[in-house]
């Protein structure tokens, strides 16, 4: 992949679209031409379906397809987090059985870590897995799912030996979503949308044949998952148009053409942490006409800087490989800041039209959508709190927080520590 460049892999790409793409086949359709060139998850190796791009690389497919104006590949935690989860860690015949649905769009995916009372101590949860012969029997609660109601699996991370160290007693499933005893209840936010929910789990069956890694191993498993996870949320998008995967997300069957055409059903690949939007406040002040104010425009500048360093930082980290194995929690950090600064600098341009809202307000409504949603990056995905911990101890070699022995089982541990 070496004599590859981005200008080879843009052109290929360009190509591949102009002979594939037609409006009038269906996303499943479309989705399974992708799969088939392996177009849908670039980075992922050969053996699980993709062309081992380095993350820039893969970027230029995304992108040209974003240029291009067509559908990117299937959006959400199965393309993301479980693919190159499953790639690292699941058996050539897992691999094989799990992660084309993924990359075709027919299976959707959701994270089944967190819990009431294991959020930022994840090591501290207490869903159990019971073996029950050839299944094991799970029971306990998990929240901040993200997309859980539409998702087919799950990843699952539930503890199956108490007797263990708190680390050592858990193991990693992929979980079926659709079977009883599995209730998800989504979560409305202070933005109207229910992007998270609960999930209640009561003697819902997994196979063997599901268990990702040796039992026991599964936070080591996990935490291919969360380094997967935070150097994506602190990456950036691409501006593809996403859609939602899997049976429940209702897309599959919708012609491509109607979806580009309308703006329905599909949205660019970027929230307000993608994609520039300090370019688009950028846009807004000069529409308010306030851009001349010497204040705004310091910060506006500062905000744009710290956006393409950010974006220029991962990109180098991903494309080299890690150089301190804190770069997905940097990035994760600088992620929260500027939705932080989206909102405060965004507010400053509006001024009082960010106390209300809608299409008349100054920005169409974009700012004050900023700012509901501008706590939640520091928040999921490990607090900021968390990424900052992990840094110091893991790169910077600080101390661990005093605590009980490492190697005391799980269950002589006082929960919730």
């Amino acid at each position: 992949m070496s004599e590859l460049n981005r200008e080879d892999v843009v052109a290929e790409t360009r190509a591949w679209i102009d002979e594939n793409w037609d409006p009038k086949i269906t996303v499943a359709e479309w989705w399974q031409r992708m799969a088939d060139a392996r177009y849908s998850h670039p980075m992922l190796p050969e053996n699980a379906g993709g062309r081992g791009y380095n993350r820039t690389l893969a970027r230029a497919v995304h992108q040209t397809m974003g240029e291009m104006n067509v559908i990117g590949p299937p959006i959400g935690l199965g393309t993301m987090l479980a693919a190159p989860t499953l790639a690292a860690h699941a058996t050539q015949e897992q691999i094989d059985r799990l992660i084309p649905s993924m990359l075709n769009g027919q299976s959707a995916w959701c994270q089944l870590f967190s819990e009431p009372g294991a959020g930022s101590d994840l090591a501290g949860l207490q869903t159990k897995a019971d073996r029950d012969g050839d299944e094991w029997v799970v029971n306990g609660q998990k929240v901040w799912t993200s997309s859980g109601q539409f998702a087919d699996m799950g990843m699952l991370i539930a503890r199956t030996d108490p007797d263990q160290p708190k680390h050592q007693g858990i193991s990693y499933f992929a979980f079926d979503m659709l079977q009883d005893g599995v209730d998800v209840r989504p979560l409305v936010e202070m933005t109207g949308q229910a992007l998270f929910n609960e999930v209640f789990i009561t003697d819902a069956r997994v196979h063997e044949d599901q268990r990702i890694g040796e039992v026991g191993s599964g936070w080591r498993v996990a935490n291919t998952t969360l380094g997967e996870e935070r150097a994506s949320l602190g990456a950036g998008g691409t501006g593809a148009i996403g859609v939602q995967p899997g049976k429940l997300g209702g897309n599959l069957d919708k012609l491509v053409g109607d979806i580009v055409g309308s703006g329905t059903g599909g949205r660019r690949n970027h929230s307000s942490s993608h994609g520039s939007v300090a370019q688009a406040l950028i846009d807004i002040s000069k529409k308010v006409g306030n851009n001349g104010d010497p204040v705004l425009r310091q910060k506006m500048m500062k905000l744009y800087s710290l956006e393409k360093v950010n974006s220029f930082n991962t990109q180098r980290a991903k494309a080299g490989g890690s150089r301190t194995g804190g770069e997905g929690n940097i990035a994760k950090l600088i992620n929260a800041e500027l939705n932080r600064q989206y909102r405060e600098v965004g507010n400053a341009i509006i001024g009082a039209d960010g106390m209300v809202t809608g299409a008349g307000t100054a920005g169409g409504g974009l700012i004050q959508g900023l700012t509901l949603f501008s706590p939640a990056p520091s928040i999921y995905g490990g607090t900021d709190q968390v990424q900052r911990n992990i840094i110091g101890e893991r790169v910077l070699g600080l101390p661990k927080e005093p605590g009980p022995a490492k190697e005391t089982p799980f269950a002589e541990l006082p929960k919730n520590q």
